[in-house]
């Protein structure tokens, strides 16, 4: 809203009129132009030019003279079309004059009324002859030297402020007005009823109204905008219609040339707006573009008909073997059917239906083929292929050809190659990868750290993924149990019983309560550890909390037993829980074999054998080297033998500690070019002899050799 437009210049020619007849008698003030006192002038450097308000009495004065002087106004009756007229100028100057009032009270808080009032008169005065003349909006720019010689510069500000904020406040109202009438249109009442249908209540109803209102006034106002551009387009082409009368004198005729009617020109470029946004942003030209090309990976497109000689060479490529050369076909392909990326990938998902080794074998061929259009993720998905097969040395083969392309490895396929080289064991190919995957800016999610963590685990070091599982901790991604599960089992195969202890107390906190599970695999830490009163604390306290203990568990207790080679202890145990009615099963009677052949108690522990096999489950890795160790030592040569040629069929399931105990047992037995020859198998499976084993070798090898074995 502007003063220009807020009334006639008669409506301001009116007040004007009103304003001297009425208090230049009172005050003695005959015009303007009348000495005004320093002080006044400068009122505002002591009151400030920050706008007041009025918390009490927000409805505006109706009439001009209760602002000034707050007295009963005489007037005559004027006639409703001059109150219509008046309404917006009184409104304008019932606000104005009660905030410069404020001002004036705290500027010169010793004046009384009149005083004030008189202040008023003058300034209000001033401001309508400003209104009249149209130029009041220009008071601090070209017209500030002509009004600084009636009032000071700061005064106009002031003035010029209160103005704004009063026009602000009035065009809020007639805002707020004309929303209350939208507020209850039929269209807004009619969604409200439907949402009230739907279950929408409360608040969230009463916001819902208030939006549909507003959107209304707005659509509203747009049309109102389009209407008054229509009207005045059409007054301007009625204008140009209008041509130059050329009065012929000779002729005596009257002829009238009309202009040439033309579009009004555009200044600027159209912008077109739709809430909020500008699309005649040229970046929109370039969203479109990418929508395009969505919409064809959405859609895609079909693939080409196959028909004639192409048709008989796509069954040929669909009905050849692993072993072929596949060059020769996929180029005649090519060359007949000229395919494009729908084409391929139409053919590769026939391979893969039919033949997967085919599939593998096609989908690295095609990746070099220009008409293929090769991506990075064409190299990613093949990678994951492969490792999901178990098969590393293809994997990385492609992860190879794909660095020789210009592919780096980005975050996806770093991520498949952390599972990758978990699951195969590869612990420094897990590890570099995961940094990798950490320095390009990517936080690992629970997957990854599930497969690190393995491979820590699967790698003997705990302790490594212990700190993998405080770094997820402190990330607020709580781990899982199988996660607390592997590093209690991997601490407690090393013997580590504080990292067991603190892994049981991480589980506690983070609401996990204790198994029998967790509670076997402390005791079978201490056990490891050589702690075999601690071992059996633990086993009494599963008994005491209601669980019961399987054979795992009990087998955990006795080779803690075995450690410190307390038979009578472990007998009594059996015997306690015999008459508990427990029955021992493999695990048991594994220990008890390994037990029994350390002391040569042979027959005893072919007892245990034959209960074994009564239970017909399959004897354990193991139990076969508690055999091969029992036999060599006892020199029963064949049984010895045969329990050998087991363990190196399986030699890719022998740990480092296995191996040391057949060697250990061949050289007790006497067997030294057996032992000599185990060592060697131990050395091609990657794994090193210990100290002493290596010194017991050298120091047999200096006496008498008895005969081998074979």
């Amino acid at each position: 809203m502007s003063l220009r437009y807020l009334v006639s210049r008669q409506s301001v020619s009116k007040i004007t009129a009103r304003l001297r007849s009425q208090y230049a008698a009172a005050y003695g003030f005959a015009t303007i132009a009348d000495p005004i006192p320093s002080s006044f002038r400068s009122a505002s450097h002591h009151g400030g030019s920050k706008p007041l308000k009025n918390p009490r009495y927000p409805i505006p004065m109706r009439s001009f003279s209760r602002g000034i002087h707050s007295a009963q106004v005489v007037d005559s009756v004027d006639s409703e079309e001059e109150e219509e007229e008046d309404g917006g100028i009184n409104e304008f100057l019932s606000r104005f004059v009660w905030i410069i009032r404020q001002k004036l009270n705290v500027a010169y808080p010793g004046c009384d009324k009149e005083t004030v009032d008189g202040m008023l008169m003058v300034i209000v005065q001033k401001v309508v002859e400003e209104m009249e003349q149209g130029g009041f909006e220009q008071m601090l720019g070209e017209r500030q030297g002509a009004a600084s010689q009636d009032f000071s510069e700061d005064l106009w500000r002031t003035v010029w402020e209160v103005s704004n904020m009063v026009l602000d406040d009035m065009r809020k109202e007639a805002r707020k007005e004309k929303m209350k009438g939208f507020l209850h249109a039929e269209e807004v009442k009619e969604m409200c009823r439907f949402a009230g249908e739907v279950g929408i209540r409360g608040d969230m109803l009463r916001e819902l109204r208030f939006k549909w209102a507003r959107e209304k006034m707005e659509e509203t106002e747009f049309y109102e905008s389009l209407e008054l551009l229509r009207e005045q387009e059409k007054a301007q082409e009625k204008g140009e219609e209008e041509g130059e009368v050329v009065q012929d004198e000779e002729a005596g005729v009257t002829e009238v040339n009309p202009k040439v009617g033309s579009l009004p020109k555009r200044r600027g470029k159209i912008r077109y707006k739709i809430y909020g946004l500008d699309l005649s942003d040229p970046k929109w030209v370039e969203v479109v573009d990418r929508i395009h090309e969505a919409g064809e990976v959405i859609r895609p497109q079909e693939p080409k008909p196959i028909s004639g000689k192409c048709k008989l060479v796509t069954e040929r490529i669909l009905q050849s073997n692993e072993a072929d050369d596949m060059s020769p076909l996929l180029a005649e392909w090519v060359e007949l059917l000229q395919p494009s990326r729908i084409d391929w990938d139409n053919l590769l998902d026939q391979l893969k239906e039919q033949n997967t080794r085919l599939y593998f074998k096609v989908a690295e061929l095609v990746l070099d083929e220009k008409s293929f259009q090769t991506n990075i993720r064409d190299y990613s998905m093949l990678i994951d292929a492969y490792a999901k097969e178990n098969n590393l040395e293809d994997a990385e083969r492609i992860l190879k050809k794909m660095n020789e392309n210009g592919f780096e490895p980005d975050i996806l396929t770093t991520t498949i190659l952390v599972h990758m080289y978990s699951k195969a064991g590869n612990l420094e190919g897990a590890d570099q990868a995961f940094k990798t995957l950490k320095s390009q800016g990517f936080r690992p999610d629970m997957k990854v750290y599930n497969s690190m963590i393995k491979a820590y685990v699967n790698a003997n070091r705990p302790k490594l993924g212990e700190s993998l599982m405080r770094e997820m901790e402190s990330r607020d991604i709580k781990p899982t149990k199988e996660i607390y599960m592997a590093l209690l089992q991997s601490f407690a195969q090393l013997g580590d019983v504080k990292g067991a202890e603190r892994i049981v107390n991480t589980m506690l906190m983070a609401g996990f309560q204790p198994t029998l599970e967790s509670c076997s695999v402390l005791v079978e830490a201490y056990g490891k550890a050589g702690d075999p009163d601690q071992a059996r604390h633990n086993f009494d306290y599963i008994i005491k909390v209601g669980h019961k203990p399987d054979d795992k568990c009990t087998a955990s207790m006795i080779a803690a037993y075995e450690k410190k080679n307390l038979l009578d202890k472990a007998l009594d145990l059996l015997l306690q829980l015999e008459k508990d009615g427990f029955e021992p099963g493999v695990a048991t009677y594994t220990v008890l074999v390994d037990w029994l052949g350390k002391l040569q108690l042979v027959s005893e522990a072919e007892q245990l054998l034959d209960k074994i096999a009564e239970l017909g489950e399959a004897p354990s890795l193991q139990l076969h080297v508690s055999i091969c160790d029992m036999y060599a030592r006892a020199g029963v040569e064949k049984k010895a033998l045969q329990a050998l040629g087991v363990l190196e069929a399986k030699k890719e399931q022998l740990s480092s500690d296995d191996f040391e105990t057949i060697i250990q047992g061949l050289m007790a037995g006497g067997f030294f070019q057996d032992a000599q020859r185990i060592r060697g198998v131990m050395e091609a499976q990657g794994f090193v002899a210990s100290q002493q084993l290596q010194l017991h070798l050298v120091a047999k090898s200096f006496n008498l050799k008895r005969p081998s074995m074979r």
